[in-house]
């Protein structure tokens, strides 16, 4: 399905709220029309020759054309006794058309703008909708600032585009076939004049809306470069100011804007020669009719002076619905370009796919088994594990251990199903997790890890991210497990205490603690714990591994271990090497095999030894 007929279908969704701008679209139209009219009547009889009103208007002779019928219908209309009364009744009839014709604009944008701000507000809940439902797989390979760009800025564009340009593309061409209609009627050998010029319009329109709609893709693409500078720099502000790169992240900030720059002025440039254009080519068409239309009252052949003033007032009335309608097209081409972007997003597929009928996990009682499991990341050609088996029984707790690279985030990312395995197959309680209902699964499972994830918003929130539904008891009572009471109770507003972006207003070990009181709060069977203590002072750490052993009690916990000595009394431990199991056993077993676990822990354990020929650091 092409953009624009898949935007218009989320419109089908208001089709009363169409049926009512259209219809107040064409009453003002209709009141528009009168308005110039009476203007017309106005100048022409009234001002000009106020001789002519008649005083009693008679009914017209058969064969009549259209506009004397016009004309006599008017008459009627405003005929008074006098003159000056009859500009009376007039100014007082332009009064209440114009107080309608207003009133029923203002109803229109109305109806409009709340057809309009529905569908963004749709499209926009349907993106990210979506995008909740793609596999970590995408966001792997994809910025998250292009993500944030499509979402802000291309629905954004959407809406300017809807906003002002299909308002006016319903208007303005009922406008317009009004004006030309009312031509007609006036002249139809004036009127034939101007046919020719209306293709060679239309074309120049539409060759700049091509243009306008290239340039404009390049533009929105453009923009989520600068969004990532900008969202890097910003997470890593620290970084930057420790190693002293101000300049050159302002630097690159500016390589960035300067492209955007370029990119937007050629498309300003662009949609501004729509207007001029477009105005001298009406212009040249009034030009020539003046001079037709001219020759014809000055000599007295063809239509006549009071014809050739109301046919002149809504020719040049007929202009700014022509120019108005180039620029619709041109912010029409700029919201497509948008569209193209937002779509090309939504049809992107998720890799994890519930089946139907899929079963549905209650509890844990069993075990977690993987059985031959192979799994390579996108775009790298080689597995990260390769042929892995392994089993993680109820009340186990496991522990993974290895140097970077042999696969043990990978092996905990595969549990929840946040990636689809490329062979094999991995059970929980025998039901093989692509057969079962995925947030069924992933209920089962709490995650810890050593990036403590937390929310700009308040301490509450964060901690009945676990459970919605918890009371406040049941929230004082984890963050008291989590040894984190000790210092909610003493932050300003307690549990309501905004927090800051990633909990800037806390400390490491404070946040850990937290994300570990949200983790307590799901109360989960199986844990998933990427060691949480890893890169905390000694205090810190010793309170943070006082609430995982908190958190450890009662369920099956798989442990990513970078320090050694704080999985030495797992039950069991894999060694990874390279995507495959190397070794597994209890610590004290796999010491004695004297393999790959010892020569970990001899690198971690021996005494530190200083070179004599290397000087000491001062």
């Amino acid at each position: 399905m092409t953009t624009l007929p898949r935007l218009l279908k989320y419109l089908t969704r208001y089709w009363h709220l169409i049926g009512l701008t259209l219809a107040l679209s064409i009453l003002f139209v209709a009141l528009n029309a009168l308005a110039l009219w009476m203007v017309a009547s106005l100048i022409n009889t009234v001002l000009v020759n106020p001789e002519n009103i008649p005083v009693n208007p008679v009914d017209l002779p058969l064969g009549a054309s259209v506009y004397e019928q016009l004309k006599m219908g008017t008459a009627r209309l405003i005929q008074q006794s006098t003159p000056l009364k009859t500009l009376a009744h007039l100014c007082w009839l332009l009064l209440a058309v114009f107080l309608c014709k207003n009133l029923v604009l203002y109803l229109k944008n109305m109806a409009a703008g709340v057809m309009e701000n529905r569908l963004i507000r749709d499209l926009r809940n349907d993106l990210f909708s979506h995008v909740q439902g793609l596999s970590l797989t995408y966001f792997d390979k994809q910025k998250s600032a292009h993500i944030s760009s499509i979402v802000l800025n291309d629905v954004t564009a959407v809406r300017r585009a809807f906003t002002v340009g299909v308002q006016k593309a319903v208007v303005e061409p009922i406008n317009l076939a009004v004006f030309i209609t009312m031509l007609f009627i006036i002249s139809w050998q004036l009127s034939l004049l101007a046919i020719p010029l209306i293709p060679l319009a239309a074309i120049f329109t539409t060759r700049l809306g091509r243009s306008l709609r290239k340039r404009s893709r390049r533009t929105t693409e453009q923009i989520a470069g600068v969004m990532n500078v900008l969202q890097e720099t910003l997470r890593g502000i620290r970084i930057v100011k420790a190693f002293v790169r101000e300049k050159e992240e302002i630097q690159r900030f500016r390589d960035e804007t300067q492209q955007y720059y370029h990119l937007v002025f050629r498309r300003f440039s662009l949609k501004n020669m729509n207007t001029p254009i477009n105005e001298m080519i009406g212009v040249f068409m009034g030009v020539i009719l003046l001079w037709v239309g001219g020759q014809q009252v000055l000599l007295g052949r063809g239509v006549g002076p009071e014809e050739f003033m109301s046919y002149i007032i809504f020719l040049f009335a007929m202009l700014q619905p022509v120019r108005t309608l180039g620029n619709v097209n041109a912010d029409i081409q700029v919201g497509l370009a948008s569209a193209e972007r937002i779509f090309s997003l939504m049809d992107v597929p998720p890799d994890i796919i519930e089946k139907p009928g899929a079963a549905r996990l209650t509890q844990f009682t069993e075990a977690i088994r993987f059985e031959n499991v192979t799994f390579t990341y996108e775009d790298t050609g080689k597995p990260a594990l390769y042929n892995v088996s392994a089993t993680i029984n109820l009340g186990e707790v496991v522990a993974l251990v290895g140097t970077s690279g042999s696969g043990k985030s990978t092996f905990v990312d595969l549990i929840p199903r946040f990636y689809e395995i490329s062979s094999g197959r991995i059970t929980v309680d025998g039901h093989d997790i692509q057969d079962v209902q995925i947030h069924s699964l992933r209920r089962l499972i709490g995650v810890v890890t050593q990036e403590t994830l937390l929310f700009n918003t308040t301490v509450w929130d964060n901690i009945i991210y676990g459970d919605p539904q918890a009371t406040e008891a049941q929230v004082r009572m984890a963050a008291e497990a989590a040894h984190a009471w000790e210092f909610i109770k003493d932050l300003p507003q307690g549990l309501g205490t905004v927090i800051g972006e990633q909990g800037a207003k806390l400390s490491g070990g404070q946040r850990q603690r937290l994300a570990i009181a949200r983790a307590l709060l799901k109360n989960p069977p199986i844990l998933i714990l990427d060691e949480a203590t890893s890169a905390l002072d000694t205090e810190s750490e010793k309170l943070v591994q006082a609430a995982i052993d908190e958190l450890m009690q009662n369920r099956t916990v798989i442990v990513i271990a970078h320090r050694l000595s704080t999985i030495q009394n797992a039950d069991r431990i894999i060694v990874l090497d390279r995507g495959r199991v190397a070794e597994s056993g209890s610590h004290e077993e796999l010491l004695a095999k004297n393999g790959q676990y010892r020569q970990l822990y001899d690198v971690q354990f021996q005494p530190i030894t200083r070179s004599p020929s290397i000087a000491p650091i001062t």
